[in-house]
């Protein structure tokens, strides 16, 4: 059977999401909802979005009037599209998207087959300079755990550095099969304690905890590097930093990735028709961070704070 990937976005010359200059390669489907999130459209493979401000309805364009046969587009007295994003959420055909010229309407991702993919990474490998290489992002890269496992056994063979940015939320023995072909992971952590991360992720972090624990006991020869997304009044306190420095030390992780919040993907969220909670939410204090880096330097845990990754 011919194993083919959704993927939703491909950005070459990428200098934060592992060592070098880097392809990196967004990978459909997640199962956490992160209230945060900043690739909302990441988390369906079949999204749509719509961009008002890139319509042209005020131009007089109504060329994706009649395209949609489910009802789920219709129109307001100005010529303003509005969709139905629960009617949207069950197409499978995207009429509307693919009659738009301007990308104002957008299926959120592409299907690519093995070798289109690798033909992309081979043209991309003559940028990363012998220190770069390919890193799978999201979304959740280890939903499509098939599709990855192949094209990481491709990137072996030619010898590419492979990374892997991921929640590691997923069946242990899938987790494991996929790390014995990456060579640098970001695995995110986003609160130790199961209740708080279940409240605003969906999902509780048991067998989050559990693949790291696993990944550490294998004596994986890759090299690990948590992350924590800081969200204020979410796990930007003292005690989930201890909890973390306790479980890193418990487990031999030296490494640690602190990054500040964000609001980049407030955009999307409206895009997609659905509401940002964290519109409101300010940044995280500098000082507060750099006091959470000293704890972490002080257990001798080396912590970068956001895209300062010199080590990396």
């Amino acid at each position: 059977m011919l194993i083919k990937g959704r993927i939703f976005d491909i950005q070459s010359f990428s200098l934060h999401d592992g060592p070098g200059c880097r392809t990196t390669i967004f990978m459909s489907g997640c199962p956490l909802k992160c209230r945060w999130c900043a690739n909302p459209e990441s988390w369906r493979s079949n999204n749509i979005m719509f961009s008002e401000g890139t319509c042209k309805y005020r131009s007089g364009c109504n060329i994706c009037k009649n395209s949609c046969t489910r009802g789920g587009l219709k129109f307001d007295e100005n010529n303003r599209p509005i969709l139905n994003f629960e009617i949207c959420k069950e197409c499978s055909d995207f009429n509307c998207a693919n009659a738009c010229y301007y990308d104002a309407l957008k299926y959120c991702s592409r299907e690519y087959s093995i070798e289109g993919l690798m033909k992309i990474l081979q043209r991309d490998s003559n940028n990363w300079r012998g220190n770069g290489g390919v890193t799978f992002s999201g979304g959740e890269p280890l939903m499509q755990n098939e599709f990855l496992i192949e094209v990481l056994k491709r990137c072996k063979e030619k010898k590419f550095h492979t990374a892997i940015e991921t929640s590691a939320y997923q069946d242990t023995d899938i987790f494991n099969e996929v790390m014995q072909y990456v060579d640098f992971a970001f695995i995110d952590i986003k609160h130790m304690n199961r209740k708080r991360h279940k409240e605003k992720t969906g999902v509780c972090n048991d067998i989050i905890k559990e693949n790291i624990v696993n990944l550490a006991k294998l004596q994986w020869d890759g090299r690990l590097v948590l992350r924590i997304p800081m969200i204020g009044g979410f796990n930007d306190n003292i005690e989930n930093i201890h909890e973390t420095i306790d479980f890193m030390h418990c487990n031999d992780l030296v490494e640690i990735n602190l990054l500040p919040f964000h609001r980049l993907g407030e955009s999307k969220w409206n895009q997609l028709g659905n509401k940002y909670e964290y519109s409101t939410c300010g940044d995280i204090d500098k000082a507060l961070l750099n006091k959470f880096q000293d704890m972490f330097l002080e257990e001798e845990i080396a912590c970068y704070i956001g895209d300062d990754t010199l080590g990396i």
